[in-house]
């Protein structure tokens, strides 16, 4: 039985993935942030008590500010495989926060890399290690973005990104580490988090059809990013892992959509024309914008064998049709003053 131990395993990635080594017969550990309230319910259906000599998932908690929490998993997990989903992965609040951002993103990494460099160094043991980049390292760069395409990161997020990436080639070069990067671009899912602009957008749908709320507010209409599914992402992560040498991959659908078709997709599948619904508003401006995001994932598919299988129409009809009815079970929590039926006010 092969080990994995993951960061940002209550992620969507995250989620994702570990259902996907579970199937692959993998033992998963994960690394959960503590926090007082529960925090797993993606993972919830597949938790497993600990206390079960079978279980195949275990939860611990550390966090990608603290080292020694690091060190301390790597130790008692002992794994073959390591993916580093965790980050302040919001790009508009990486302009809010973005001390904490390359705390988490960049020196999150580099803590996390030097953990696995000492336990390989102590034990002759022979740790393959995914790094998690993304498509906002190319920020401004002409697009269709590669491997071989310059970084030209547009917020403190992809900065810091850019940084976690240079140190994993670092830790490569230098100490021999089998490491790959793995340069996603926007990649989403029903488990995507509700502030991030997709989702945003499916999650209002749902609440605008079932007459919960009138308005949807967003930024810049305009920009234009590359979208796959999530649950084929975290496939591609996992097969960089089972190379015989460690190399950086693109991982896109090389296609790219607007928000506004995005919105004009999303409202219609729910019979809902979106110019009735949607305003824009400075709010969610940021500061520097990345206006065109498009990667070409040759070198994964020729390598790997990768490619996407779900496209963007089945995908924003996927997201819709989940949000539909969440919207459903709010109303009628709202009809009925059950508990948290309040839940999803923020969406708009």
């Amino acid at each position: 039985m092969k080990t994995a131990l993951l960061t940002g395993v209550t992620g969507q990635d995250g989620s994702y993935l570990t259902r996907f080594l579970l199937g692959k017969g993998y033992q998963v550990h994960g690394i959960i942030r503590r926090s007082s309230t529960f925090n797993t319910d993606r993972i919830d259906d597949i938790y497993q008590d600990p206390h079960d000599p079978g279980a195949r998932l275990l939860l611990h908690y550390g966090d990608l500010t603290d080292g020694t929490s690091l060190r301390h998993w790597i130790e008692r997990a002992a794994p073959d495989e390591i993916y580093n989903l965790g980050a302040q992965s919001h790009v508009k609040v990486s302009f809010e926060q973005p001390e904490y951002t390359a705390d988490t993103v960049a020196m999150g990494t580099l803590r996390l890399l030097e953990a696995v460099r000492d336990y390989a160094d102590r034990t002759g043991k022979s740790v393959r290690f995914y790094q998690a980049g993304s498509s906002e390292m190319f920020g401004s760069a002409p697009a269709p973005q590669n491997e071989e395409t310059p970084f030209h990161p547009r917020s403190p997020y992809g900065v810091s990104k850019a940084a976690a990436h240079m140190h994993a080639v670092n830790y490569r070069e230098a100490y021999g580490l089998f490491v790959c990067n793995g340069i996603l671009f926007n990649h989403e899912s029903p488990q995507r988090g509700e502030t991030f602009v997709s989702r945003k957008v499916t999650r209002a749908v749902g609440r605008i059809w079932q007459g919960l709320q009138q308005k949807l507010y967003l930024g810049n209409l305009d920009a234009a990013r590359d979208w796959g599914f999530a649950g084929d992402y975290v496939e591609a992560m996992w097969m960089m892992l089972q190379q015989e040498t460690p190399e950086d991959y693109v991982i896109a659908t090389g296609k790219s959509h607007t928000v506004r078709e995005l919105v004009e997709l999303a409202f219609a599948h729910a019979g809902l024309d979106w110019k009735k619904h949607v305003e824009v508003t400075p709010r969610y401006l940021r500061p520097a914008e990345v206006d065109y995001l498009l990667g070409d994932a040759a070198k994964a598919r020729a390598q790997l064998g990768w490619k996407p299988k779900v496209n963007f129409q089945e995908l924003v009809r996927m997201m819709v049709e989940h949000d539909k009815q969440l919207a459903i079970q709010e109303r009628v929590l709202l009809e009925t003053g059950g508990p948290h039926a309040q839940r999803g006010v923020s969406a708009s």
